[in-house]
């Protein structure tokens, strides 16, 4: 089964929710869940434009490790030695991306229960959204590249 969910670490800003939860839509998303205090005091500024919220779940919780669909791969992004380059990744069927916060990085904890860890080659970090639309995007380009290739043979 094809899903992909998104966790963000404790987003700093509702514009980048909105946009994020823009792309989830954009790209087919399934769930995106946060974790932390800073969404949740600034979420009464509407940011969602396209009313994605209706149509996929924004789920607050404790821990985004409990909330991993089942079976799904954890993949952290995160501009840190030894992590994969987006360009030779090969994405899960089933993924669940963790993004960091816009003014932070992944911490030990997250990255212990993530199989693999990847990150767009860039010169400086992008801001969360953009950071989620090039993952969706990269994923949704290869899954093309891949029919492409099975319908040639």
């Amino acid at each position: 089964m094809t899903q992909v969910s998104i966790g963000l670490v404790n987003p700093k800003s509702p514009e980048n929710v909105g946009a994020v939860l823009r792309a989830a839509g954009c790209y087919r998303a399934d769930a995106v869940f946060y974790t932390g205090v800073r969404f949740e005091l600034a979420q009464r500024f509407v940011t969602d434009t396209k009313r994605m919220v209706s149509r996929i779940p924004l789920v607050g919780v404790d821990e985004l490790q409990q909330a991993l669909p089942a079976g799904a791969v954890a993949v952290a992004v995160d501009l840190i030695d030894g992590a994969i380059p987006l360009p030779t990744y090969q994405h899960p069927d089933n993924a669940f991306y963790i993004f960091g916060p816009e003014d932070g990085t992944l911490g030990p904890e997250i990255l212990s229960w993530c199989r693999d860890v990847i990150y767009v080659p860039t010169e400086g970090c992008m801001n969360l959204a953009a950071s989620v639309n090039v993952i969706l995007y990269d994923r949704l380009a290869k899954g093309y590249q891949a029919e492409d290739n099975n319908t040639e043979r």
